[in-house]
């Protein structure tokens, strides 16, 4: 790879159902979070979609409403089975719903009812991630406290679906090679992100419009980050058919990927702009971290009496593997987002004088036999 090169984003302001303008084997990756049948936020958005649903609602028939939400739901999963590359992945974020209708109180499996209709096309179904949302609150207890056989277990945690369509993905080419080489995670990322539960805050971010407070659900930036780094490489399409504020977008620009995402709410490009504003500081900060991160983790095997047999060919640091030796670290040099449906974004590798590079390696003071790391 280029020490520079260029990735290009688009936010489109459409109906998923119908994923116009998206060729056939062209994606990659999909990273996503739709709505969440039975989940009351949701459906004034579903009743939308479908008018049959505010009268499966209001005759109190939940599992109708449930089964006709999913129907629309479903058409963009039949897109998904159009425009993913065989090879390639779709990771889904998903609650269960738990609700009262009429005087009876149930679960509503959303993640077992997609597992189902992702697997009646080409999708073959992947070990799945717990996300733990762990809340302290007093009152997240429901039904009678601490009588016995009338509480229910309280919903701590939604589900990160993970599948791939057809066979395994083919690495044939130089280019997809080496990009596949420069794309590498570090042996202690791999080691905490393919864990089946992730430990994530979720997040609550503020609307000044009453309709997006409504519709806010965002996921956190490190939930998709971490998808986009472990399933596609450098210059891969990620899509979101549900882009809401814009998460898995910055995640795309971060991790050096391009990216596609649709959104029903046109309410959301005066929100997705607002973060593109602090898009370039925001995901050089975020490699910031994984080099902060990978230099403690250099720093501890030191304190050990550990050594570390490889050496990083682009950044010449110390790593734990032979794979990640052409692991290269990227930062976003130029980003032009004044056509949300055109977003230009220039990366350039991180170069061992970079100021902050040299700040942070200067604090570490880490030097070893083999190499010393970039000052």
């Amino acid at each position: 790879m280029m020490n520079k090169n260029k990735t290009k984003h688009k936010v489109l302001f459409e109906d998923a159902r119908k994923l116009k303008g998206i060729s056939k084997n062209s994606v990659d990756l999909v990273v996503t979070s739709p709505p969440y049948p039975m989940i009351e936020m949701w459906d004034d958005l579903f009743r939308k979609l479908n008018s049959n649903i505010d009268k499966a609602l209001k005759k109190q028939d939940g599992q109708e409403a449930f089964e006709l939400m999913h129907y629309e739901l479903d058409k963009t999963w039949k897109e998904l089975d159009r425009v993913v590359k065989p090879g390639g992945f779709v990771c889904i974020n998903i609650g269960d719903a738990t609700r009262t209708i009429g005087d009876q109180f149930q679960l509503y499996s959303n993640h077992s009812r997609i597992i189902n209709k992702l697997t009646s096309f080409s999708f073959k179904t992947l070990p799945l991630i717990l996300w733990r949302k762990t809340t302290n609150a007093p009152n997240k207890f429901m039904g009678s406290g601490m009588l016995p056989a009338g509480a229910y277990v309280t919903l701590e945690h939604e589900f990160i679906l993970i599948f791939r369509k057809e066979r395994k993905r083919e690495f044939n080419t130089i280019s997809l090679k080496e990009n596949r080489n420069n794309s590498a995670l570090f042996w202690e990322e791999r080691n905490i992100w393919f864990s089946d539960i992730w430990n994530l805050s979720a997040v609550r971010q503020t609307m000044n419009k009453k309709k997006l407070r409504d519709r806010n659900a965002a996921y956190p930036f490190e939930l998709p980050y971490r998808l986009i780094n472990m399933y596609s490489v450098k210059d891969d399409n990620v899509l979101d058919p549900f882009l809401g504020t814009g998460t898995t977008l910055l995640a795309a620009i971060a991790s050096g990927r391009n990216s596609i995402g649709f959104e029903y709410e046109s309410n959301f490009s005066s929100v997705i702009k607002e973060k593109l504003q602090t898009a370039k500081t925001f995901s050089n900060e975020t490699v910031r971290k994984r080099l902060k991160g990978h230099m403690n983790f250099i720093s501890d095997h030191k304190e050990q009496k550990k050594s570390l047999k490889y050496i990083n060919e682009i950044h010449n640091f110390p790593v734990k593997t032979r794979q990640e030796r052409k692991l290269q670290l990227s930062v976003v040099c130029n980003l032009d987002y004044k056509d949300l449906s055109n977003i230009m974004v220039e990366h350039k590798q991180l170069e061992g004088n970079e100021e902050w590079t040299e700040t942070f390696n200067k604090q570490q003071k880490i030097s070893y036999s083999q190499k010393t790391l970039p000052l």
